[in-house]
């Protein structure tokens, strides 16, 4: 999914993306840029293409890894949430907590 369809998901205008995403989604995030980064290091692409090929396999990295914890939890973990309603749903934990 690119950036705008992902914003999009979440229904976001302006708002920085990683703000808006699950722990989750920031980890997995994570995974694929580190995987980039350590798979370009390694291999040292020259110019675009090269390093297009590259993160795409970073991508795949993370990729293969959302779909294998989809698996085991059985539902998505990419969701419409935006950080409004993340930050609501912690709230409502802490007051279920609570009683």
């Amino acid at each position: 999914m690119t950036t705008r369809q992902y914003k999009n998901l979440k229904g976001l205008k302006k708002e920085n993306l990683r703000d808006n995403m699950s722990d989750t989604e920031l980890v997995l995030t994570m995974l694929a840029e580190t995987a980039t980064r350590d798979i370009s290091k390694s291999e040292n692409p020259n110019g675009f293409n090269e390093s297009r090929k590259v993160a795409t396999r970073g991508g795949k990295i993370a990729g293969n890894a959302r779909k294998e914890l989809e698996s085991e939890i059985g539902e998505p973990v990419i969701t419409p949430k935006n950080a409004s309603e993340l930050g609501l749903l912690v709230r409502e934990l802490i007051e279920e907590g609570k009683s």
